[in-house]
């Protein structure tokens, strides 16, 4: 059992980036485009997107990718076959700053500027084993 743990943390990595200050919101609408992608090609995808979120998402992207060589130096070949793919995105709601701004009639209206973490946790396609004639009896 530990065993199998170990193989399996081993073939993923895990890329954190804190605070971010971009609200959840537009941050989501880019991760849901590179969710469940092959790496290369989610890295061209954040590469030639115009929303501001895709530069943070991109640099992160490439931290985990370099992340996931450090943990599996004799597969990398895996990278270049595009068998490694974005597992999971996740986009969760940082601290928010409050802020006020004047209003109509003397009063004060209050501003969130949100910020948010993202994870990102990239993996290798798991090698399909064809079960032999004899099993198949």
């Amino acid at each position: 059992m530990a065993e199998r743990l170990k193989e399996i943390k081993k073939q993923t990595a895990i890329a954190k980036l804190n605070d971010v200050p971009t609200s959840p919101q537009k941050m989501r609408l880019v991760a849901d485009i590179i969710r469940g992608v092959e790496v290369n090609h989610a890295l061209d995808i954040l590469h030639y997107s115009k929303k501001e979120a895709s530069i943070r998402m991109e640099k992160l992207l490439r931290s985990a990718i370099a992340n996931w060589e450090a943990k599996n130096e004799e597969s990398r070949k895996e990278l270049e076959n595009g068998n490694v793919f974005v597992q999971t995105v996740m986009v969760d709601g940082g601290r928010q700053l409050k802020r006020i701004r004047t209003a109509p009639q003397g009063r004060a209206a209050r501003i969130r500027k949100r910020s948010n973490h993202i994870t990102i946790i990239v993996a290798a396609k798991k090698k399909e084993e064809k079960p032999s004639v004899e099993e198949a009896k």
